[in-house]
């Protein structure tokens, strides 16, 4: 026997050791899924080594079965996935599922049946309040797996193992396929050449299905097709192939089909003609470091318009010269979409593959294949594509690497920039962080040498940067009630950009008709029950929804306070804006993208193409438009209110701002024609707002440098954040309590512990939320200090009624 060291998907913090029998060994590969036993059940396992030493002081297991004939992930990831586990305090096996495609595991449960002819016996067995699945086991005889789990945690294990011993009902384990499996259909090949004399003596319908075969086969690139083509064109002939089958003159196979994620194709990017002399110059900085094959982190500093994505094609072009892969993250699907139509224009389908959460599971999975079968040599993904299985990375791009997209926010909390960092130094390869507006910690990293800094500090073609006109809205002289949304400069702008057949974008990083619904006879805001912000109104959908945890109510809805009928709108979101945009220019074709309507791919690929055959004059949007797009035609970029996020309790609420408003304005102008913004606020006097209006990113970080500085926060500290939770708000204060007492005894004297404190979120989802927030300037330290805590956890912090979690460089501070 050989013993494995195998990760479980569970959340189990070490791994474990199984056996196999040696002579089996051919069998496994590390980065193969096995079936083991966990206590009482069976889980899916990751293969991470075949260990040499074989005697164990323990009796060891064997496992239960190998679900892949091939490994899903590359064993060179297993480094990588061992560090993730390690700094962000997450079990290996929940790490290792997480990166893979969603639905591939086997699901363990378990089946209940009643044994026949003892109903009556365990019907006697519950007479009172009987819950539903009881009366539903009597019923129907069983209950399914799935009805198994929601009461197998509770009250009833023991009874219904007691019943089982007792001879009323048996419990027998089931392992389901998983839901998300290979794609296959029937094929047909040609086995000879077709002799008149064979031809001649079959049936009618055999000669035309030989006849159109023949000819299917001829035009195909390949020596098959699939049965449903030509049953398609001649449904007589399934009937037919069986005939033709039987005396060989054709024979069926199954082969895999690759589900098409691409759907609408994007449009098509041609080449430019020339490139700008900075262009150049970082791409003489960029191909020889690629082709030496050695980590080097780079940072793409390039105010938007200079044409950043055209270094990014040219360099992923070196990357497949030197026989390496390219690996491409975007923070949002969004972008996704438009970087997929500038790489498929220059290296065409078969060379690219795309992996986010935008594709069906199947469509996902088949993406995860073709990789990892070095299929696709270019990946385009999300934050989630970081554990794409690449076996050689060359080049590893990371566009607009400021976006906090990149940071996951629950379950396994990693930094997919950070990552990509990471693994190229791990792989030895080439890091293209790029952005117009870097993450103060890049830029920082920058100015200290750890990264190489390249900047490209014109557009294209050196056009100029768009006019910014800031609009104080203190003096706009409000006539009724509510203020307007358009001052009187934005609105003549509006018109003038109209009559001269230009395009606008209007901004605002709010969805919805109205953020808040009030009831004017108590005062009261209508609140979501689970989670203490208000109900925002989407109008088009008559509902209230919670933008946390999608709570919805219909639109009518009474005070829960004192059941009045007058709610009253209060706010404004990309909806509302829409609307009166609409009523102030009837003439005007408006489209809005948000949230609500951009999660539909197709939906979002048409308003795109839309925008740029000119067939919309005004685009109304979030954040998803403020980035990364080209639109030549837009001259006019209008911010309906820009201290959106100023007010937020974050240190970087000055410095997402700045990044917004950069990025939005720097959609206006990319053509020809010279571009305006205009930016509507209470706050013309931030330095965020002031800086983003001259494209000052030296000035902004230089005075945001300062502040942090002076708190000490990052990039002159490293942050872990300690979140605790629970239904019971007394509870999770008591256990806040202790934990920050505990922290204060593990935590070495460098480590500052700030908290307890309520989060502003103070309620989410149901769950009363606290959180303590460490701060220090020695990783390793702070590290130290977190294991400290983490080893000596009481009970009360162990326990089911409070959720601890562990944010290893947070993002959000909510």
């Amino acid at each position: 026997m050989i013993h494995l060291e195998v990760a479980v998907a569970a959340p189990v913090a070490e791994t474990l050791t199984y056996s196999y029998p040696a002579a089996d060994k051919k069998d496994l590969t590390p980065g193969c899924r096995l079936l083991v036993p966990l206590g009482r059940r069976k889980v899916t396992g990751y293969l991470l080594a075949i260990e040499k030493k074989t005697k164990k002081d323990y009796p060891v297991k064997p496992i239960s079965d190998i679900l892949d004939q091939e490994p899903l992930f590359p064993p060179s990831l297993i480094p990588f996935f061992r560090w993730i586990a390690r700094y962000y305090r997450f079990p290996l096996g929940e790490v290792i599922r997480q990166s893979l495609p969603a639905g591939v595991n086997p699901q363990y449960g378990r089946e209940i049946e009643i044994i026949a002819h003892r109903e009556d016996e365990l019907a006697a067995k519950v007479t009172d309040n009987r819950p539903k699945w009881f009366s539903h086991l009597l019923t129907e005889k069983k209950l399914s797996p799935a009805q198994v789990r929601q009461i197998w945690g509770g009250k009833w294990r023991r009874q219904l193992e007691k019943w089982q011993a007792d001879g009323l009902i048996t419990i027998k384990e089931i392992i389901s396929r998983p839901r998300t499996r290979q794609k296959t259909e029937v094929c047909l090949a040609i086995t000879c050449d077709l002799q008149p004399e064979v031809f001649s003596k079959l049936k009618p319908s055999e000669k035309k299905t030989m006849e159109l075969l023949t000819d299917l086969i001829s035009r195909s690139p390949k020596t098959t097709i699939p049965r449903r083509t030509l049953t398609r064109i001649y449904p007589g002939g399934g009937r037919a192939l069986k005939g033709l089958e039987a005396i060989n003159l054709v024979t069926l196979s199954t082969e895999q089909v690759y589900r098409d994620p691409f759907g609408e194709q994007p449009p098509h990017y041609p080449p430019p003609a020339v490139l700008s002399d900075e262009q150049k110059e970082a791409l003489t900085r960029i191909k020889p470091a690629i082709k030496s094959c050695q980590f080097k982190p780079i940072l793409l500093h390039g105010v938007t318009g200079s044409g950043k994505t055209e270094i990014y094609l040219q360099a992923a072009q070196e990357s497949l010269a030197n026989e390496k892969t390219v690996l491409v993250l975007v923070p949002e699907i969004a972008l996704a979409t438009q970087m997929e139509g500038h790489f498929l224009s220059r290296f065409g389908e078969k060379q690219v593959a795309i992996l986010h959460s935008g594709l069906s599971a199947g469509e996902r999975y088949d993406q995860w294949l073709r990789i990892s079968r070095s299929q696709a040599r270019i990946i385009i993904g999300a934050r989630s594509a970081i554990f794409a299985p690449i076996t050689q990375p060359g080049l590893i791009i990371v566009d607009e690497e400021h976006d906090p997209a990149y940071k996951q926010e629950d379950g396994l909390r990693y930094q997919a920039r950070d990552l990509a960092v990471l693994r190229a130094q791990m792989a030895e390869c080439v890091v293209i962080l790029g952005s117009a507006t870097p993450a103060l910690t890049t830029y920082h990293h920058g100015t200290s040498g750890k990264y190489q800094v390249l900047t490209l500090h014109k557009r294209i073609e050196d056009r100029p940067q768009p006019e910014v006109k800031i609009i104080d809205l203190k003096e706009i002289k409000q006539k009724g009630s509510p203020p307007p949304l358009f001052s009187a400069q934005l609105k003549d702008a509006i018109n003038a950009t109209l009559d001269a057949g230009n395009q606008i974008i209007i901004f605002l990083n709010r969805r919805g008709y109205a953020s808040l619904m009030l009831c004017l006879d108590c005062g009261n805001p209508v609140q979501c029950p689970h989670c203490q912000v208000t109900l925002t109104l989407h109008k088009g959908r008559n509902i209230l929804t919670c933008h946390y945890c999608n709570h919805s109510i219909h639109s009518a809805a009474i005070c829960p306070n004192c059941q009045s009928t007058k709610i009253k709108e209060i706010g404004f979101g990309t909806e509302r804006v829409k609307e009166e945009l609409a009523g102030l220019y009837p003439e005007a074709r408006i489209a809005r993208l948000d949230q609500d309507t951009g999660n539909n791919r197709r939906h979002f690929l048409t308003t795109l193409q839309k925008v740029r055959k000119g067939e919309i004059d005004i685009l109304v949007g979030t954040q998803m438009i403020a980035k990364g797009h080209h639109f030549p035609n837009v001259t006019l970029v209008g911010v309906v209110w820009a201290d959106a996020g100023l007010g937020l309790p974050d240190y970087k609420a000055g410095e997402r701002t700045f990044q917004l408003l950069a990025q939005v304005t720097g959609r206006a102008g990319r053509g020809e024609k010279p571009g305006q913004v205009i930016i509507q606020t209470n706050q013309p006097d931030h330095y965020s707002l002031i800086h983003s209006c001259q494209h000052d990113y030296p000035g902004f970080f230089q005075r945001e440098c300062q502040l942090r500085r002076v708190l000490d926060f990052p990039p002159y500290s490293r942050l872990i954040n300690i979140g605790l939770a629970g239904e019971d708000p007394a509870k999770v204060e008591k256990a806040a309590i202790t934990a920050a007492n505990l922290l204060s005894q593990t935590c070495r004297q460098q480590i500052a512990v700030l908290g307890p404190a309520p989060a502003p979120l103070a309620r989410l989802r149901g769950q009363y939320r606290w959180q303590i927030l460490l701060k220090g300037k020695n990783p390793p330290l702070l590290q130290a200090s977190l294991d400290r805590f983490l080893n000596s956890l009481p009970r009360e912090l162990q326990s089911s009624a409070i959720k601890l979690t562990v944010d290893v460089d947070p993002e959000n501070m909510l």
